[in-house]
């Protein structure tokens, strides 16, 4: 692990990560706890979660579209600097069926809005930084991820529209935009010629890992990015610049 920041840089600040028990929430709760935050991460299987040695983490099995447990983390809070709404998911190719349709929004957009929403009053008090997840699917269409990248889409106008909305409040809100990175939904992909074709499209010839989206989302949580709000960043190695 190679640190980019001060050890102390978020020191007396507290986050709230969902979708912090794996993947890019979980890299994330822990980076943000390596550099002195005191790290909320909720989400499913959160007993089960194995947390890297010497981060501490309150780890809360939640679910996300369980409006009243979302109630309950943000009651529990005496104050809130940093929201990382990372919980997601995709049911790939089920997603063009109605039911798995809203499922998917229900994770990936919905949630997202509610928690949001219900932890503005709390980061109003002293403002602070709200980083929301996007996707290369941002971007383009998915032919399999019709919700996935339905969703993704709209994160990015959530993500403009509170940024105006909140600054009046000193609350800035930006997003990420990962690529392929090594999480357990990349790992699902099982098929070698799929995979020799998304590292040939990716400039830098590899995937990313979920530390690096992390060691991003830090960058926009902290005050190097004091002026920086409503921004969308790739985290991709380039994979956006392509166009085959």
């Amino acid at each position: 692990m190679t640190t980019m920041f001060m050890s102390n840089l978020f020191e007396g600040k507290v986050a709230l990560v969902s979708g912090g028990t794996s993947g890019i929430g979980q890299a994330t709760a822990e980076y943000l706890a390596r550099h002195g935050a005191r790290v909320v991460a909720i989400g499913l299987g959160a007993d089960t979660t194995v947390v890297a040695d010497g981060v501490q983490l309150d780890l809360r099995e939640v679910n996300v579209t369980d409006d009243e447990s979302l109630k309950s983390v943000i009651q529990s809070l005496d104050r809130l600097d940093i929201l990382v709404p990372a919980a997601g998911g995709t049911l790939g190719e089920k997603e063009m069926e109605w039911e798995a349709f809203n499922q998917v929004l229900s994770v990936q957009l919905n949630a997202v809005y509610r928690l949001i929403s219900l932890a503005y009053p709390l980061m109003a008090k002293q403002g602070g930084s709200i980083i929301n997840i996007a996707s290369m699917f941002s971007y383009f269409g998915g032919g399999k991820l019709v919700a996935y990248s339905a969703a993704k889409g709209a994160i990015v106008q959530i993500t403009k529209s509170l940024a105006e909305a909140y600054a009046p409040d000193n609350i800035r809100v930006n997003a990420v935009a990962p690529g392929w990175i090594t999480t357990p939904l990349l790992a699902k992909i099982d098929d070698q010629p799929r995979i020799d074709r998304l590292l040939s499209r990716t400039p830098m010839k590899r995937f990313g890992s979920a530390e690096e989206v992390a060691k991003v989302i830090a960058f926009l949580a902290s005050d190097a990015a004091s002026f920086v709000n409503g921004a969308v960043l790739p985290v991709d190695g380039g994979y956006l610049t392509t166009a085959i």
